[in-house]
């Protein structure tokens, strides 16, 4: 802009000792100045409704500058988040209530089998979240935006991908958008068994005359869950998190204790499960890992963003621990209590000790808190949608009517299909093998597909490799977690007429 200026300013005939003139001569070319800045902008990316253009316009004849746009320099981030910092955020997004399913998922596997799948899964599910963030950084230097969200980024693939699918950006952007709202309410309702499988865990030992159902417990949780997913502040809910990171690795804790107390021979276990259970294996695994959501908020919140890739890096540095927690508590967890093992490996724990059965009760206040939490998310997206109405009459009351009914449908999927384990299969399967498996595989393919695959097309072999596997996950996984659900289901409703009609008799 500043050589525009200058060249202009050096085609003007400058008369000296005519001051009116000069300063007249001045004022033109500043209104000059900004139109050719104008000119050399970018359409910025809209940031909730879609891509509405994209595309770069530079004018032509005007000089351009050779140095590549630069989006971690163009962040403004208020409180940038250390290295250290952004490995305990994602540790923290990880190391979940999914942990404690991997001893039911190695049972599924095998000792042996389970290990390598672990390992294999860890593999991929890092990678697929290395292609995202590398898309992501890449799509930025093209469309000169400092930082993109993972919907964002979907379907700005699509707007500098091939010309003949640029018109679907907008509607990939809301796909993604919607498809996380959907994901993060199935894994609410998992939380919802949680609470109600710990409870009743706990309380039906002390209270032997008021044995309660799974089912009862969860709708029991109804009203307390109601009344802090009321909260509609993110900065309130902070402490609601420190709490639950604090109170989780309690958990961790004497579940360890109990896991390695006394173990039994490794040789009593299954080294390879049949292989009709492997489903409900990588499921689980993909369950416990994805981490999907909170990746490019992360990234994008970074001090240093180089360093999220890379080796060692954020990412590789945060899933090696977490592949080997998953590891240890799936092997070790299996190792001690076999084929018995419960969808959390808490519930598992002795109940005639007072340590045991108060880690299930505090993991069930844990995932009290952790559901608010997650809660947001889904509402974020809902909210943004309601912003878009022409009237702010009844605010306050929609926000009430739809934050109670959203709760309160988790709460009933959860009461209806209350065998954890077949949950979170059912959840890992459809929902995260898409957006963590599939959808950054298709995004970054989409996005190279008039540009450069490497040597011998290796990127798009490999994608479709991935995407088999994702496919693979989502029906085998579908098909076992949802079998075993109606399975179970009829079993349970066969026990309560053989109760009815003992009852009767």
């Amino acid at each position: 802009m500043y050589k525009s200026v200058a060249k202009l300013l050096g085609a003007v005939p400058i008369i000296m000792n005519d001051p009116a003139r000069d300063k007249a001569i001045m004022e033109k070319n500043k209104s000059q100045s900004v139109k050719v800045d104008n000119f050399s902008s970018t359409i910025g990316l809209a940031a909730n409704p879609g891509f509405q253009s994209t595309l770069s316009i530079a004018s032509k004849g005007l000089p351009q500058d050779d140095k590549p746009y630069n989006p971690f320099e163009h962040r403004n981030v208020q409180h940038p988040n250390t290295t250290l910092g952004s490995i305990l955020h994602l540790l923290k997004s990880c190391l979940g209530s999914g942990i404690l399913a991997m001893p039911a998922a190695f049972k599924n596997s095998g000792l042996v089998a389970g290990v390598i799948g672990t390992i294999l899964a860890g593999f991929v599910c890092t990678h697929t979240v290395h292609i995202l963030v590398k898309t992501s950084q890449q799509i930025c230097v093209e469309a000169k935006r400092p930082s993109l969200s993972f919907a964002e980024t979907c379907g700005a693939a699509f707007m500098y991908g091939p010309k003949r699918l640029r018109s679907w950006s907008g509607a990939i952007q809301k796909f993604v958008d919607y498809s996380l709202s959907v994901t993060y309410l199935s894994v609410l309702c998992v939380y919802v068994v949680f609470i109600g499988s710990s409870l009743k865990e706990a309380l039906d030992v002390y209270m032997p005359g008021y044995q309660l159902s799974i089912q009862a417990y969860c709708a029991l949780s109804l009203v307390p869950l109601v009344v802090v997913c009321q909260i509609r502040n993110l900065k309130y809910l902070v402490p609601f998190s420190a709490i639950a990171n604090a109170l989780i690795f309690l958990v961790f804790a004497i579940t360890l204790y109990y896991m390695f107390f006394d173990l039994p021979p490794v040789s009593d276990r299954v080294m390879v499960a049949n292989v009709s259970t492997w489903p409900l294996f990588l499921s689980t695994v993909i369950f416990a890992m994805e981490g999907i959501g909170v990746v490019m908020p992360v990234e994008n919140e970074m001090a240093n963003p180089r360093r999220f890739l890379g080796c060692p890096g954020v990412l590789n540095t945060s899933m090696f621990i977490v592949i080997t927690l998953y590891g240890v508590f799936g092997f070790f967890g299996y190792v001690q209590f076999g084929d018995d093992v419960k969808g959390s490996v808490t519930l598992n724990l002795p109940q005639d000790e007072i340590i045991a059965q108060s880690a299930k009760l505090i993991m069930a206040f844990v995932i009290y808190l952790t559901y608010a939490l997650q809660f947001y998310v889904p509402m974020e997206i809902i909210t943004r949608m309601l912003a878009t109405r022409k009237s702010n009459s009844y605010e306050n009351l929609i926000q009430i009517t739809i934050r109670t009914c959203l709760v309160t449908l988790t709460v009933a999927i959860g009461a209806a299909f209350p065998n954890l384990e077949l949950v979170i299969g059912l959840v890992g399967a459809i929902f995260f093998s898409t957006l963590g498996l599939f959808i950054p595989v298709a995004v970054q393919t989409i996005y190279l597909w008039e540009k450069d695959f490497g040597r011998f097309n290796y990127i798009l072999w490999k994608n479709i490799i991935i995407a088999i596997i994702a496919i693979i996950a989502l029906v085998s996984g579908a098909y076992v977690s949802i079998d075993g659900i109606l399975e179970d289901f009829g079993r349970h409703t066969v026990i309560n007429i053989v109760d009815e009609n003992s009852t009767v008799t």
